[in-house]
């Protein structure tokens, strides 16, 4: 489905949207939900990648078969967390599989630190990648290490299923650390349904949680927890670009934001003060403003702890004429698609001049830029990336432009395009 984004304004200048629980939050929760099924969890996201990790886990309630086949498709979180939930399955057997482009997505670091731990996990075509063979073990070594300057979703695997390490786990991460906030962000969870953990310098200890009666119902230990999950911060990353590209004194309202949150990507209140937007927490909302004009020529920012919003952030800049550079984004080689090969060329259409390494992206926006009037739309091809498709939508309110492929955003923000309609945004299916 191609979308035709026709040059549009915001029509309620006071708008609210309510967007559904991060996905990421989300995910680490529906693993511990499946360790400790006395957990309760309250908006949820209702992405597809959630979705496909709640069927997934739903397979581990069926009889034991010799083999379970489970596709997650294109879910890269799932996979990795997957990966390690079922080699802790004592008696079960599954093979993880998933899209064309999954299978070239790399996962030898976290298949290796499983292994140190003693699990039993066999790569089923190419080494390093999916799919996997997992017979589920009871796993007694508790001490492992990995490099940590690559996602930050092998350590959050290893971290979620510590608690059911029968000595729990010491994780030695070796080298710069990558995304701290999302480390973070699983350790708080696992604090919240009573872990003990602890984070010094390299090294991170994740206590077991497991009832003293070897006999003993294991999941009674955590008893009736019961856990609000935040709104996604990085889907509100579109509506900070709509806002920065949007006329002074346009404000969107948002539910539900803590303004102490775990997650990383809500650094975004700072970096786009530099575009002019204000955020105002009001109970649990967030109330974005554009308060005045951007000042700055260059944009510089080091987004290692926060790379899913890379892209948001150069498509704003391109938006307003403003030159940034990027860096800190090694891991977007290996998301959905190159991401920075994929800004690189997406952007070059629009008229940007556009560089990029494997860790950062550079960009010379024209000011102001030249913008296509209706019926000359560029169109900009998504990759089967649900962030090429939002992070460039915002830019409807410079130019007309067709979104190829616009259902993709259903991996992490299904109603995004509704939400757009609804704030102003002229939206056409091709």
């Amino acid at each position: 489905m191609n979308l035709v984004l026709q040059k549009s304004k915001i029509v309620n200048q006071k708008s609210e949207i309510s967007i559904t629980g991060s996905k990421s939050e989300t995910n680490r929760l529906l693993v511990l939900q499946a360790l400790y099924p006395n957990i309760t969890l309250e908006n949820t996201s209702n992405s597809d990648d959630s979705d496909v990790m709640i069927k997934a886990l739903s397979s581990n309630r069926q009889p034991i078969t010799e083999n379970q086949f489970i596709d997650i498709h294109h879910a890269g979180t799932t996979m990795r967390f997957l990966t390690a939930f079922f080699a802790i399955q004592e008696g079960r057997e599954v093979t993880l599989t998933g899209s064309a482009r999954m299978k070239e997505r790399p996962i030898q670091i976290l298949v290796d630190a499983l292994r140190q731990l003693g699990a039993d996990i066999a790569y089923e075509a190419n080494e390093g990648f999916p799919p996997l063979k997992i017979k589920g073990k009871k796993l007694t070594q508790c001490k492992v290490s990995l490099p940590a300057n690559v996602s930050s979703q092998y350590i959050s695997a290893l971290l979620l299923i510590a608690p059911k390490l029968e000595n729990g786990l010491e994780l030695t991460l070796e080298g710069e650390i990558t995304s701290i906030p999302y480390i973070k962000m699983t350790l708080g969870l696992l604090n919240k349904i009573g872990v003990e953990t602890s984070f010094k310098n390299n090294i991170v200890t994740v206590k077991p949680k497991l009832s003293p009666e070897p006999k003993a119902n294991r999941t009674k230990l955590i008893v009736n927890c019961q856990l609000s999950i935040e709104s996604d911060w990085s889907s509100a990353s579109y509506y900070y670009s709509i806002i920065a590209l949007s006329e002074i004194g346009t404000q969107i309202t948002l539910s539900s934001y803590k303004q102490r949150s775990h997650q990383g990507d809500a650094i975004l209140v700072e970096i786009y003060k530099n575009f002019g937007v204000e955020t105002t927490f009001i109970a649990d909302t967030i109330l974005i403003n554009k308060a005045n004009h951007c000042q700055l020529s260059i944009i510089n920012y080091q987004l290692n702890n926060s790379p899913d919003i890379a892209q948001t952030i150069a498509v704003t800049c391109f938006g307003l004429g403003i030159d940034c550079h990027l860096t800190g984004l090694h891991t977007l080689k290996i998301k959905e698609t190159d991401r920075l090969e994929a800004l690189k060329t997406e952007l070059t259409k629009l008229g940007a001049k556009i560089s990029v390494t494997n860790d950062s992206l550079t960009l010379v926006a024209r000011s102001p830029p030249l913008w296509r009037g209706v019926g000359g739309e560029v169109s900009i091809k998504t990759y089967q990336d649900h962030r090429m498709a939002m992070a460039f939508a915002p830019l409807a309110l410079k130019t007309s432009l067709i979104i190829e492929d616009a259902e993709v955003v259903s991996k992490s923000y299904p109603a995004f395009w509704d939400d757009l309609k609804n704030i102003g945004f002229q939206i056409e299916q091709q």
